[in-house]
């Protein structure tokens, strides 16, 4: 998918396994990166059913009481956020009567929660599902809509209350 994000002043792509192999995150900088965006992306595999260690560190070390929530956290207050994630099951795996017994919303509410504690606006999720079944020209699809998403976005395209009403963000594009 990220080869189709756009390539615009305006978005930042940090890869955390990149930027901190040693998970050694410098706090302060990605505070500063926050603070300079208004959407925020948490892209990332779905990964037993949460994040991968990487990104759930940074949640835990960044999003600080005082500076992200609490008595003065008002940082991000207002942000756009949301999961942009690939995950290996299909939508149907994702069902009660799925392999995972539970919906793919149910397991993003630990994100869900943590943009609500900080005050920022939580978008649904953008999903690639069934990535390990795709045929490399639905994975191209995939990735072009992201970008489309991630362009849509820039040029503010959609109220949040039009895209907080979907499912999915991938449904944005047929508004």
């Amino acid at each position: 998918m990220i080869r189709k994000i756009p390539n615009d002043p305006l978005v930042t792509f940090v890869d955390l396994y990149e930027k901190y192999p040693d998970f050694n995150v410098d706090v302060e900088k990605e505070k500063k990166l926050l603070e300079e965006h208004d959407i925020i992306v948490w892209h990332h595999p779905f990964y037993w059913y949460s994040a991968p260690p990487l990104l759930k560190q940074w949640i835990d070390m960044v999003l600080e009481l005082g500076w992200a929530y609490g008595p003065g956290g008002t940082a991000l207050s207002g942000k756009w956020i949301f999961n942009a994630i690939t995950t290996g099951g299909t939508s149907e795996a994702y069902s009660r009567d799925g392999h995972n017994r539970f919906y793919l919303q149910e397991f993003l509410a630990m994100f869900n929660q943590t943009a609500h504690l900080c005050k920022m606006r939580y978008l649904p999720p953008f999903v690639l599902q069934g990535t390990h079944r795709l045929s490399d020209e639905d994975n191209v699809k995939g990735a072009s809509a992201y970008g489309e998403l991630i362009a849509g976005l820039i040029q503010g395209r959609w109220e949040f209350e039009n895209l907080n009403s979907l499912k999915i963000l991938n449904d944005a594009l047929e508004l």
